[in-house]
């Protein structure tokens, strides 16, 4: 009967990984804002209930040995609930129910991470979670491909030889993908789960490569190190994996890909331009209207999600422009683009000041430790709390998507790892 919890634990984590158009969904009123209930949300809570259940049955001791993780991470969820307060205390306007529903999305897929160290109790019972999650990110790589050569419609259409999201999102593709990967880098390093790692390392790779998510790229190199200090050993097949990657995913968003399509045979509906919202360029200006932000605000910052708020950006707008003359007028904010800071760490600092920044860089960096003394039984969450770590670099803090997931994923493994540890 153990055996069983990592198996439905692992048979609902696909569920996380899938963009919120392809879920059926619900909506109810809640205090004067729309609350949407996905089936993302049910299958998290269906994973609540599998910890809670083997915690029951099989007790709660693992939970112990993750005690500074645990701390950590309801620090950062109070700063999160301590910068509503302070953003309808400060900004006009300010959306509290709406941001109060995010704060309860954020705080629900904590218990990916409770229940992790509940239902899988040792490094062997890893296997179903990592089967699972490849044969998802297979599907995922193969659905970007079919879009890719314009034979699946995106969420815009039929837009082939660009950039792909399957049935996740560029960003979401690029979490799973590299996820995946790691597991791929991880099994060359430690010569484990061969087969296994040959899949992963193929389905993981072209899935980076698809999604065009040049953030991805860091933290899939920090992966690619970290799995060789594990393993100290195959270090120019690891580096030559993470380099293939880099430049297949550097080559997707840089070189034009019409003489490719046309030696396939394939039209393409439109010219596809480069959106300005999805260029580094971009990323900077916003990042940069973040830091100013953050400067006039150091203490406790404008409040949870206010960086977005007209009040708080319009002040840094024309520095922008001068800053960054080449960029064009839709890629700044305004009340028709609300593109956000699209940095975690910049958007931490801005939204909820320099304690808030550094509860962010805790709940993130207090679990990699905790699974680095644990080893390289604690592989996997290493390496995809590292290569979530470098995705948020281009993505902003938001709830309920599929890459929060992969960070509370990760960090309820870390947590695991260590409950290992101490069995050892």
């Amino acid at each position: 009967m153990p055996r069983l919890y990592p198996v439905l634990f692992a048979l609902c984590v696909p569920l996380v990984f899938l963009h919120a158009d392809y879920q059926p969904s619900f909506t109810v009123s809640l205090g004067g804002s729309d609350a949407t209930l996905y089936l993302s949300d049910l299958a998290v809570l269906a994973i609540g209930a599998i910890g809670a259940v083997a915690g029951i049955r099989l007790g709660f001791a693992p939970l112990r040995a993750g005690r500074a993780i645990w701390i950590s991470s309801a620090v950062f969820l109070a700063f999160v609930l301590a910068g509503t307060g302070v953003g309808a205390a400060t900004t006009d306007g300010y959306p509290l129910a709406d941001n109060l529903l995010t704060t309860a999305k954020l705080t629900e897929y904590a218990l990916l991470a409770l229940a992790a160290p509940l239902a899988i109790r040792g490094a062997q019972e890893l296997m179903p979670l990592l089967v699972v999650l490849t044969a998802w990110s297979t599907a995922a790589t193969f659905g970007a491909l079919l879009q890719f050569l314009g034979v699946l419609n995106e969420f815009e259409g039929r837009r082939p030889g660009q950039r792909e999201p399957s049935f996740l999102g560029i960003h979401d593709l690029a979490a799973l993908s590299g996820a995946t990967l790691a597991v791929g880098l991880l099994a060359l390093a430690l010569g484990e789960r061969k087969r296994l790692g040959v899949v992963a390392g193929i389905a993981g790779g072209l899935g980076v490569i698809l999604s065009g998510a040049t953030a991805a790229v860091v933290g899939v190199a920090a992966a690619g190190a970290a799995a060789w200090l594990l393993g100290r050993r195959r270090a120019l097949a690891i580096a030559a994996v993470v380099s293939l990657v880099a430049a297949g995913t550097i080559a997707i968003r840089a070189l034009d890909t019409r003489p490719l399509l046309d030696a396939l045979g394939i039209e393409r509906p439109r010219a596809v331009a480069t959106d300005p919202e999805a260029s580094w360029q971009q990323r900077a200006a916003l990042a940069y209207i973040g830091g100013r932000i953050f400067l006039d605000h150091p203490l406790v910052g404008v409040g949870w999600l206010a960086s977005s708020e007209a009040e708080h950006y319009e002040p840094y707008l024309d520095d922008a422009r001068a800053r960054f003359p080449d960029l064009p007028e839709r890629a700044l904010p305004s009340a028709e683009h609300q593109w956000g800071v699209q940095n975690a760490y910049v958007q931490a600092a801005a939204d909820l000041g320099v304690f808030g920044l550094l509860a962010w860089l805790a709940f993130l960096l207090v679990p990699l430790s905790v699974a680095w003394r644990a080893g390289t039984s604690a592989g996997v969450p290493i390496l995809w709390l590292l290569v979530s770590m470098g995705i948020w670099i281009g993505l902003g803090l938001v709830a309920g998507i599929p890459l929060v997931g992969l960070t509370w994923l990760s960090i309820g493994l870390a947590a695991a790892s260590a409950a290992w540890r101490e069995l050892v």
